[in-house]
């Protein structure tokens, strides 16, 4: 019997951007998933600033996404109380779905800080993990994480990041070249990232 291929892609995505975008794609194609599972964050423990409100960031999330083949949103960390941590993510996907083989799909600033993660070797048991390397992230990971088994996933070069399309919005610059149209038009709609 097959099993079913799934990535989780989590993040805060404020605002998901064409960087995404690219990511979830390639990651689709080059891990032959049966499906990309967007994942909004609801609390991030390690996150120090205020983050847009959930139904803004699903609703960008649900528009960047589109209707493109194998891309789906999940509000299962919106939707739970208390802190978002992965872990739990995939143990409750895991209970839910057993017939499936779990991607967990990070980018390279991520995979650096991954030995911080709660419960990241328990992760990392659980779930098959693949890097994606962006321009500019050249940290290196915890050696502990670096002997784990992983994929490099090639991301196409767009050196895209949420806070600099959050710093050009407040600035009043136009950000239409480094977000979905849909997301541009949502952004300017909900005067998101102004103040």
């Amino acid at each position: 019997m097959t099993l079913r291929r799934v990535a989780i892609f989590g993040g805060s995505f404020d605002p998901p951007h064409n960087a995404h975008v690219a990511l979830a794609r390639t990651a689709r194609e080059a891990l032959a998933l049966d499906e990309v599972r967007w994942i909004p964050a609801g609390q991030p423990w390690q996150k120090a600033r205020a983050m847009t409100p959930a139904e803004h960031r699903e609703a960008m999330v649900r528009l960047a996404i589109g209707d493109a083949p194998g891309q789906v949103l999940s509000r299962i960390e919106l939707e739970r109380s208390g802190p978002s941590v992965t872990l739990d993510t995939v143990n409750a996907f895991r209970a839910e779905e057993p017939g499936t083989e779990w991607v967990l799909l990070i980018g390279g600033d991520q995979y650096a800080n991954l030995h911080t993660w709660r419960g990241w070797q328990q992760l990392l048991e659980l779930a098959v993990l693949a890097v994606a390397q962006r321009p500019g992230t050249h940290a290196a990971p915890d050696p502990a994480v670096q002997r784990r088994p992983h994929r490099v996933v090639p991301l196409p070069m767009l050196d895209i990041a949420s806070t600099d399309i959050r710093a050009r919005v407040a600035r009043g610059d136009r950000v239409d070249d480094l977000v979905p149209p849909a997301v541009a038009r949502y952004i300017d709609q909900h005067h998101l990232y102004r103040d």
